[in-house]
């Protein structure tokens, strides 16, 4: 841990090698994570990539070296949604050509999933992204964003519920 922390203060610093360092030990679970989001292997390689270097640019303003992973991966999950934007507006230009005679596909319902997952609080989202896409445990979730054990499962099953309501609510 004190390595880790080392590594932080030289990144926030401007040592490349530092945050590359950094890099390689969360490119995993930043791109899984990306990836099952997003469902799309370049997107995800594309939000990773653009996450990283908002990162790098930004690192100074990283206010305790402890936040690094819940910070990148904050940065991450906006990328995630931004590109997530990007496809209900590219779904609603389809629409739009698809004949009202068509039977759905199940690309309405994927939607309103996604939104239904964005409508939530960021730190919901983050928690149920990390475990659910990314394959964190509770237990390194909660030492990433510094909280209670309890607390990381317990906002992820209060996530979750409030996903199921809003789903049954659309009768999907």
């Amino acid at each position: 841990m004190e390595n880790y922390l080392k590594k932080v203060k030289l990144a926030k610093r401007g040592d490349v090698d530092a945050f590359a360092e950094l890099y390689a030990e969360v490119y995993e679970g930043m791109y899984r994570f990306a990836l099952y989001t997003l469902r799309n292997t370049s997107d995800a390689e594309d939000a990773v990539s653009d996450a990283v270097t908002d990162a790098f640019a930004s690192i100074r303003k990283l206010r305790t070296e402890e936040a690094f992973k819940g910070w990148i991966f904050r940065i991450l999950s906006n990328k995630c949604k931004d590109k997530l934007r990007e496809y209900t507006r590219k779904n609603e230009e389809l629409k739009e050509d698809i004949p009202e005679t068509e039977p759905e596909t199940g690309v309405a319902e994927c939607v309103m999933i996604r939104s239904t997952f964005f409508e939530l609080e960021d730190e919901e989202r983050l928690i149920i992204s990390m475990h659910r896409f990314a394959g964190y445990t509770s237990r390194e979730i909660a030492e990433i964003l510094h909280m209670n054990e309890n607390t990381v499962r317990s906002k992820e099953s209060r996530g979750l519920k409030k996903m199921a309501g809003k789903l049954d609510n659309m009768k999907i």
